[in-house]
Formats: structure tokens, C-alpha cells, sequence
């Protein structure tokens, strides 16, 4: 898992579309479009076909709970109550690029959520920060201090990480991803796609569910389409922030029926 969960007490921390003259590396485009052979790859063999039980349990087991945590278990539903904006810190271009483009697949592919890139900081709710390998550990200090970067090493040992800031309500105010840049294309991509979707709300790993990229032992490198299901889920008007378990269970067969359907369309899914 690389996502962080930190509650402290005061905050409770649960951790651009470019300029159309930038230019943009061909491998930037390949790599979204499914060109990279380790995506393409896995994108033919892709599992698309499910149950309801089988994505109602991944669903639960990834909006609730948080895998690292300071405070206990939070099985409350947490979401961003309004349009997310996603500002790269970041000097390279082509990186800066290609997250643009995950940003841009997130939004085509999850009915209900607003999101998209901006070019100011102070407009941005979800800030992605950009970073050598070898400043990953510095950085994590400069966010949530030395003591928890010794944490989050000792239990994660990530190579990109994710958190978010919460309100009383358990609206997502504010959200973090860390990104390393001196990688394959490959692993940028399945760890920009796990940190930004992770940093909007499912933020629990597990590993008894084997489709979703919230899974340690499973690398995709793209939005598969079980967790469009999973997103599209969460960010239905039906599911609310601060939802329990069990009043989510009263609206959800409701809310997967009309899910499945976006989830065919959007997909062009032949059967479900």
C-alpha cells in the first residue's frame, strides 16, 4: 500500500490541463492510451465482468477503514462534497503531462465527481507533488514531520504516497500525493492512478480483493473498470459523506443498478 492515513488531533490528517504549447513526449500519449506494452497487456486479459457481491465487497472494504492510521478505524464513508482540483508541483514536463491525462481519464470515467487540473496552487484542493526518488523520505518529513516519515517507512516503505484532511462531517477538505519521477512510465502511471483515486476518498488497501489496484500484490497502470465501479460508487449523490456501513447498505442496491449502467457506457461493455 502507498497510501497515508494520519488522524492527529487538530486536523485529522487522513492523508492542468497543460498549455497547448508545452510539448508533450510521445511516450506521455502512449502511455495513456494503452501503447506501453505491460498496460496493453493487461488491459487484454482485464477481468470486466462482475457480480453484485463482488463489487459491493470491494467497495466496502476500500471506503472504509484506512490501512495506516493514528487514531482507530473510521467506518464512515469520505468523499470530497464539491469539485476537486488538482494542481502538479513539479519542473518536468512530460510527468506534469501524463498525470494531466490520468486526471482527465479519472473525470471521463466517474459520472458524478468534477475533477480537473489547475494551474494555481491557492485554487487547488489536491495538490501533487512531483519528486526524485531519493527526495521521496525528505518530503514526506516536510508534510507530516520526522517522526511519522519514520513511521510511514517502517510500515509502507512507499514509493508514492497519498493522505487526506478531513472536516467533522468527514468531507474531504484537502488531499496530498507524492509522486517519484525517476521511474518507468509504468509504475508513474499505476502509482499516479492508485495515489489520485486514492486521495479521493477509498483509501483502505486489501488484499483479499484481486481486481482492484488498491490491492498491494496488483499493478495496472490504468482506470481498470472494477474500480470504476468502486469510484463511481462513492461519488454517486446517493452515498454521502459520513455515511455508516449499514446506511450505506440501505441505498446501495439502488445506487449499483444505475452504476452498472454508467460503468457499461462508458466502457462499451458487452455484458456485465
Amino acid at each position: 500500500m502507498r497510501a497515508f492515513n494520519p488522524l492527529s488531533v487538530p486536523l485529522r490528517i487522513a492523508l492542468v490541463a497543460l498549455a497547448t504549447l508545452i510539448y508533450v513526449p510521445d511516450t506521455a500519449t502512449k502511455a495513456i492510451a494503452g501503447e506501453l506494452p505491460a498496460i496493453a497487456s493487461r488491459q487484454r486479459t482485464e477481468k470486466k465482468s462482475f457480480t453484485d457481491a463482488e463489487i459491493v465487497d470491494g467497495f466496502f472494504k476500500t471506503a472504509f477503514g484506512a490501512e495506516y492510521h493514528l487514531a482507530g478505524r473510521v467506518d464512515r464513508i469520505r468523499k470530497f462534497d464539491g469539485p476537486v482540483r488538482v494542481f502538479a508541483e513539479t519542473d518536468r514536463a512530460d510527468r506534469k503531462a501524463q498525470l494531466a491525462k490520468v486526471v482527465a481519464d479519472i473525470a471521463a470515467r466517474v459520472q458524478h465527481l468534477d475533477i480537473a487540473m489547475t494551474d494555481t496552487s491557492e485554487a487547488a484542493n489536491l495538490r501533487v507533488k512531483l519528486v526524485r526518488d531519493r527526495d521521496l523520505y525528505r518530503t514526506i518529513a516536510s508534510f507530516y514531520g520526522a517522526e511519522k516519515a519514520r513511521d510511514i517507512r517502517t510500515s509502507l516503505d512507499p514509493q508514492c504516497l497519498s493522505g487526506f484532511r478531513k472536516n467533522d462531517q468527514f468531507e474531504i477538505e484537502h488531499s496530498d500525493v507524492i509522486l517519484t519521477v525517476d521511474i518507468s512510465d509504468f509504475t508513474f502511471l499505476d502509482c499516479a492512478y492508485e495515489e489520485v483515486l486514492q486521495s479521493l476518498g477509498p483509501i483502505n488497501d486489501t488484499a483479499s480483493v484481486p481486481w482492484t489496484m488498491f490491492n498491494d500484490n496488483v499493478s495496472m497502470g490504468y482506470f481498470d473498470v472494477y474500480d470504476q465501479y468502486i469510484l463511481n460508487l462513492l461519488y454517486d449523490p446517493r452515498i454521502k459523506a459520513g455515511m455508516t456501513v449499514l446506511e450505506v447498505r440501505s441505498v446501495l442496491p439502488e445506487v449499483l443498478t444505475d452504476v452498472r449502467a454508467w460503468v457499461k457506457r462508458v466502457n462499451d461493455l458487452k455484458e456485465q
